[in-house]
């Protein structure tokens, strides 16, 4: 019984010692979010289907928002200071096809990062609320 008891302690302690970590460190921090941006925006260029909606934004302040966004979503020390989704996508006209292709080739993005199926379903996760301010805008 006494060896169990110590068991349990020693399990316990190892648990307790661990640092708990972001989503953000799980997505590779910093470096990890920039290359899943990088990804996701040459991902974009490519569908034929996607780029129109994409054709006339400004690359490099689409780039600094998604990424601020992405980092701050993911529990990461940004704030996101872009405008709202609703605001970004009125008119767009943005269809449920439209937006799974965009998840599409953001899961493809991660993909080409190697990143764990689940650390990519939890990035997901917190993004698919955002569906209702995308979508038929």
């Amino acid at each position: 019984m006494r060896q169990f008891l110590i068991f349990t302690i020693f399990l316990l302690s190892a648990c307790a010692s661990q640092p708990k970590t972001t989503l953000y460190d799980d997505l590779g921090g910093a470096s990890g979010v920039d290359a899943i941006v990088d990804n996701f925006i040459h991902g974009l260029a490519a569908d034929p289907v996607i780029f129109p909606y994409f054709a006339d934004s400004h690359v490099s302040r689409f780039r600094e928002k998604i990424t601020e966004h992405l980092c701050a979503i993911s529990d990461g020390p940004c704030q996101y200071t872009g405008d709202n989704m609703v605001d970004i996508h009125v008119g767009m006209d943005i269809t449920e096809n439209h937006f799974n292709r965009v998840v599409d080739i953001l899961y493809n993005a991660m993909e080409k990062e190697q990143l764990p199926h689940r650390t990519q379903n939890r990035l997901i996760a917190r993004l698919a609320p955002l569906r209702q301010d995308i979508i038929y805008r």
